[in-house]
């Protein structure tokens, strides 16, 4: 009996991930066409509120090549071609609603979530940044600046591929959630230690060569210029009452993309071996989900260990790695459930100790709350046995 070629069964959903970045003008029509203000949030509604729902009425997605096809389906230019048109699509949305912003037409609440819109596009576009800067290709990691310079976050670039994927699941790393702690919590130590992270991890490249640090070809630099310069003829273009809609859109995108950072390692730890390295990056170091709805609309960014295993692979060739811990729902259901710790830590919690076997003290746990956890499922334990 003859076998049927291996063909990817997603290939003509993944453009449904384009229609992230016209959701600014989504949105525009429709709030003017009804004349309904909350229309204007509708970036953060489709991804917070409608995309969790799909997820849940979407069987599991777990169509992915074989591997000894997956050289074969990198090479495709198809896929890339998608992430390429994400950049130019961003980029008008954020002229159009800039224009908007300057005129008189829109009231403040209106204001207000335009900019929150175009901050979810943002947020979606540092994950389209995610995708390119992992690759060799010098353009792409170019791409990728250019995604990250609308929201300020082009050392994303560094840190992500020279720190977060270096110490994943330890305690060190800025990107890994500890078990107690709160999304409040993990924000902030997220965005600053990031971005010192960022600024150290690029100095001894310029030293190891005797040269200062302070120069264009220093990718932190470099980024943020890009981010400046943008910025710049933004506010000459549109008036210095632009810098608002920047700054609020830049942040709801941070915080985004720094959310399902949170929900992506939370509570989880790689050994400690006998030479006092970490162990190695394992398929049991990262939080999956196989929803196809978001699998569309984060580029497979939820076949996580498989990523981290094969930082370089392209997004259509991520396999759902089978023994790998899976979350109950996609990413963005677990940002939603992450707004109330209490909740998100009711679900979540349990799934850390029951990944480590009951054993909670081999878990990545808020240091400050390291003895009150231990005790609560020790004492868990005992009454169990």
């Amino acid at each position: 009996m003859a076998v049927e070629p291996w063909r990817d069964r997603k290939r003509y959903l993944w453009p449904l991930g384009l229609v992230v970045p016209l959701f600014p003008f989504i949105a525009g029509v429709s709030a003017s066409v009804s004349g309904w203000v909350p229309l204007w949030y509708l970036g953060p509604f489709l991804i917070l509120v409608l995309l969790p729902i799909l997820d849940l009425a979407f069987h599991s997605d777990q169509i992915g090549p074989p591997q000894d096809l997956i050289k074969a389906v990198e090479a495709d230019q198809y896929y890339r071609w998608i992430t390429y048109l994400f950049i130019p699509l961003q980029y008008v949305a954020l002229l159009w609603a800039a224009l908007l912003w300057g005129g008189d037409e829109l009231s403040g609440w209106a204001k207000l979530g335009l900019a929150m819109t175009v901050g979810t596009v943002g947020g979606i576009a540092i994950n389209t940044a995610h995708e390119l800067g992992h690759k060799r290709e010098q353009h792409e990691r170019w791409l990728a600046k250019i995604a990250l310079a609308q929201p300020f976050y082009g050392h994303f670039y560094i840190e992500h591929n020279r720190g977060h994927h270096v110490q994943v699941a330890t305690p060190k790393d800025a990107a890994s959630a500890r078990m107690g702690e709160s999304l409040y919590a993990f924000l902030p130590r997220a965005v600053l230690v990031g971005l010192r992270n960022a600024w150290r991890l690029e100095k001894p490249r310029f030293h190891r060569r005797g040269q200062t640090h302070w120069s264009i070809s220093n990718d932190v630099l470099n980024a943020w210029l890009m981010s400046a310069a943008l910025w710049g003829v933004l506010a000459i273009g549109f008036g210095l009452e632009i810098l608002p809609f920047l700054l609020v859109s830049a942040v709801v995108s941070i915080v985004l993309v720094e959310s399902v950072n949170y929900v992506e390692h939370y509570g989880l730890l790689r050994r400690r071996e006998a030479n006092g390295r970490w162990e190695r990056v394992g398929q049991q170091h990262s939080w999956n989900s196989n929803h196809l709805p978001t699998n569309i609309v984060l580029y497979h960014l939820q076949r996580h260990s498989d990523h981290h295993a094969f930082p370089t692979r392209r997004y259509q060739a991520l396999r759902a790695e089978q023994g790998a811990p899976v979350l109950p729902t996609g990413y963005g259901g677990m940002v939603v459930l992450a707004l109330v710790p209490f909740i998100y830590r009711r679900v979540m919690d349990p799934k850390v100790l029951g990944h480590y076997d009951g054993d909670i003290s081999r878990a990545n746990l808020q240091p400050r709350k390291r003895d009150a956890i231990i005790t609560k499922y020790g004492a868990q334990q005992d009454a169990a046995a």
